[in-house]
């Protein structure tokens, strides 16, 4: 499989993923073959990137950090617990939410189980969906990613749990905020800023309460938008002021929002979103929790295409976990941009003079995925 945009997507390619819609339900499933209708749909649902068959890399596989039963449950959760709390907008006194603390930790029991079985997993990009289903989506991505660091930072299972519910709510004061002011494309007023921002001080309150759940998931909540610096919101408190649980949520909400599809903002790769994150080193995050997820992040997702120095392009085949910033390269095309008759591999790890020098440089490979 190979990771295209949606804009380098042709009629006659076949999906080698998935795609969700907004219900967390399949809304094009694998092996289908795209249309121009299909591809103008996908365009109009927020799509930036799908995965394509091709076969010079139908033997390249994207591994999956949690499996898709996981996935699945997981999303049926989130969205029957935010959309209770939706129907629920004015909370009275003394009044508790027990559909989110039980199923919640069951999930969180299934999401660990799952990371503890691939430990080296690199944090990828999710499967796609659609950017009316990206409160849903958000939520697990952070979840997981968050919990993968947690283990390489040596958590105990029971400090794993509370990270992840703690991830998985932290956005569930948004549940409170206006829907079109969730969903707005453009530039958020001055006013509906100031609005959006109180999705913190809520989640804390929703979540305080709640007997079943601990203290420390209500104030990952109310923490995940401060920074060391004190320039967060909604307390602009600062350094150790902030939970660690927070700093790590809000660090990985951050990222991911960068690299997911929203209503008013296309994701951007991997490696162009830890940049923007190291602009903030020692300001907005801690540098040891940088260097830790700069470690865990696969900047070069597996299937994405990119160009050599030498002129040569072709995909990201594998990953090194030891070097996770130089991936194993399957080259395809030769520097005048012809197929080679015999692809090869090459590891980035032990051809240190190699370097990528651009990503989704893919016109040639295009035309012959989509059979042309």
């Amino acid at each position: 499989m190979r990771l295209l945009p949606i804009e380098g997507c042709r009629p006659g390619m076949k999906l080698a993923k998935k795609i969700f819609s907004q219900e967390g339900l399949v809304l094009l499933g694998e092996n289908i073959e795209l249309t121009e209708r299909l591809i103008s749909r996908l365009e109009q649902c927020g799509i930036q990137y799908v995965y394509i068959a091709d076969p010079r890399t139908d033997d390249i596989v994207r591994p999956s950090l949690i499996s898709e039963e996981t996935t699945q449950a997981a999303l049926k959760e989130i969205r029957t617990s935010f959309r209770g709390m939706m129907d629920r907008p004015k909370r009275k006194k003394g009044v508790t939410y027990p559909y989110i603390a039980q199923p919640f930790k069951q999930m969180m029991n299934m999401i660990i189980d799952d990371l503890s079985n691939h430990k080296d997993a690199m944090i990828m990009l999710m499967d796609m969906s659609s950017v009316d289903y990206y409160l849903y989506q958000h939520s697990l991505n952070v979840c997981v990613y968050t919990t993968l660091l947690g283990m390489s930072n040596g958590y105990s299972r029971a400090e794993l749990t509370t990270l992840g519910m703690g991830a998985l709510l932290h956005d569930i004061g948004k549940t409170q905020i206006a829907i079109d002011v969730l969903r707005k494309p453009g530039s958020l007023t001055k006013e509906e800023y100031e609005a959006m921002k109180q999705h913190a001080r809520i989640g804390y309150e929703l979540l305080k309460d709640e007997p079943n759940l601990p203290l420390l998931v209500a104030h990952c909540a109310f923490q995940h938008h401060e920074r060391i610096d004190g320039s967060g919101y909604p307390r602009g408190i600062k350094g150790n002021e902030i939970h660690d649980y927070a700093k790590w949520i809000g660090l990985v909400d951050s990222y991911d929002a960068m690299t997911t599809n929203r209503v008013y903002s296309a994701p951007i790769l991997p490696h162009h979103a830890i940049e923007r994150l190291y602009a903030g080193t020692g300001t907005l995050y801690e540098q040891k929790m940088l260097q830790l997820f700069r470690d865990k992040v696969a900047i070069y997702p597996i299937g994405i295409s990119v160009k050599l120095h030498t002129g040569e392009s072709g995909i990201v085949a594998d990953l090194n976990h030891s070097y996770p910033h130089r991936p194993i390269i399957r080259v395809l095309n030769n520097e005048a941009g012809e197929e080679l008759k015999s692809p090869y591999e090459i590891d980035l790890s032990k051809h240190l003079t190699t370097m990528i020098v651009n990503v989704n440089d893919d016109s040639n490979e295009v035309q012959h995925a989509a059979g042309i």
